[in-house]
């Protein structure tokens, strides 16, 4: 077998291989066997028919054709190696000559990973947010706690605010009661703002026993949008009680005796998520500085693969999840379909230039992924997809996505590099350092930080 290698662009190539007949034997003969498999010949046991009355009664091309089908990946393989291209998707193949008994020829066109030049990128400097706890911080997250263990008590008096009030919702639609528009017992908790618009305003000062009419937009059911006319009965209000504020709460919450004990842990573990957050934003802003510095040529079929498989997955999977069509996602989130095109095909060339840039530097730098690190990556994966650990892990093995998992990994070993050499300050001119977020740096990968994991990395490459 030849093969020659031309470059089309720095994202694609053309291979042009030329394969001498007599290397088709193996393929031809697994096609004879495959045919003597599938057909019958009068005369002849099954399986056991000439090659010659084969090609007499089905014909050699259809032979040929399926030799030449059976040998094509295993020829365009090596004429991959042979060129030492690092081959994105599937080929396009194109078969230019076939002489029985003579010569097999073909191309194949085929993006390939752009070669990347990675410059020092020990200069990168990026601001994040102060690690700063204020004792308002403290107090919104004390008071945060004292809500869940709030008690209630029936009142008789009017409905006011913060009160939960039992109620019962009619809807109607010009002058028709909807068959979905009925609910009996439902809990709401007035200045909420959850349920309908204008609902708040309607059951404040009404009493037990007593209802109220107004009117409002649909927020779902079969006339969701549509204005409605409301009929909201009050059949309980309770009133909120929050616990006072001293040791016997500390003690109630949490295992600590003190109040003040209490908000010092507060303190600590509100610190701790601080810097939780300064260390991903350093992440992100250090890999945006990078993708600066790389020029990325795009392979476009492999974007454009790209921005059709986030486009799927928001529609059929996370949109239709909540109930919602693009239309309506569009006209939520206020944005024209041409804004939505443009955002997706911008986020698609960051995942993509991403994964690219820190392959690179992975091979650069020469980093390595264990066992244990792998591990714990799956563990965490396993945390975040509501499934157990084994479960997580042989969904893995049985998909093969265990090669995605690895580089998902050692992209963000690449990207704590980075991080480590680049200078990280603080609003307040404080140097960060980040060497005791190792804990941060492994959980934030570098897919997670930048979008990237959003669809590039599980691009299959042939």
């Amino acid at each position: 077998m030849k093969s020659a290698v031309e470059t089309l662009n720095p994202t694609r190539v053309r291979l042009t291989v030329e394969v001498p007949f007599e290397e088709l034997k193996p393929s031809l003969d697994a096609a004879y066997k495959k045919i003597n498999q599938q057909v019958t010949v009068k005369g002849f046991r099954q399986g056991k028919i000439p090659a010659r009355v084969i090609d007499q009664r089905f014909g050699r091309g259809a032979v040929l054709e399926e030799a030449v089908n059976d040998a094509l990946p295993k020829f365009y393989t090596e004429a991959v190696n042979e060129g030492e291209l690092n081959v994105l998707g599937q080929p396009e193949v194109d078969i230019t000559e076939l002489k029985d008994g003579e010569l097999l020829a073909f191309t194949a066109e085929v993006d390939i990973r752009p070669a990347l030049e990675i410059p020092d990128y020990s200069g990168i400097e990026v601001e994040v947010d102060a690690v700063e706890v204020s004792d308002e911080d403290v107090d919104k997250s004390v008071e945060q706690l004292r809500e869940r263990f709030a008690t209630t008590s029936p009142v008789e008096r009017a409905a006011q605010d913060g009160d939960v009030l039992t109620l019962n919702l009619e809807a109607k639609v010009d002058g028709e009661v909807l068959e979905d528009g009925v609910a009996q017992g439902v809990t709401y908790t007035v200045g909420s703002g959850e349920l309908l618009d204008g609902i708040d305003e309607a059951v404040t000062g009404v009493e037990a026993g007593n209802s109220a009419t107004f009117t409002s937009e649909l927020k779902g059911g079969s006339a969701e949008g549509k204005e409605a006319e409301v009929t909201v009965e009050v059949t309980e209000v309770k009133s909120r009680e929050l616990p006072e504020l001293d040791d016997d709460f500390a003690q109630l919450a949490s295992e600590f005796d003190t109040l003040e004990d209490l908000k010092a842990d507060s303190r600590k573990r509100l610190a701790q998520m601080k810097k939780y957050d300064q260390a991903t934003q350093a992440q992100e802003k250090v890999l945006d500085e990078l993708l600066k510095l790389v020029e990325v040529p795009m392979p476009e079929k492999l974007l454009a693969d790209e921005i059709q498989t986030r486009k799927h997955n928001l529609e059929n999977h996370q949109l239709a999840q909540m109930g919602l069509d693009l239309a309506k996602y569009l006209e939520i989130q206020g944005k024209s379909e041409e804004e939505f095109d443009a955002e997706t095909k911008e986020q698609a060339e960051k995942g993509i230039k991403t994964q690219f840039i820190l392959d690179e530097l992975v091979n650069k730098e020469k980093l390595n992924v264990s066992q244990e690190e792998l591990t714990e990556h799956l563990m965490r994966r396993a945390q975040s997809s509501g499934m157990s650990p084994d479960q997580f892990a042989q969904a893995v093995v049985e998909g093969g996505q265990v090669p995605m998992l690895v580089g998902e990994v050692a992209r963000g070993k690449a990207l704590a590099v980075v991080v480590e050499a680049a200078t990280v300050k603080d609003t307040n001119g404080e140097v960060v350092d980040l060497d005791d977020e190792d804990e941060t740096a492994e959980t934030v990968e570098a897919g997670e930080a930048a979008e990237a994991e959003a669809g590039a990395e599980d691009k299959p490459e042939a």
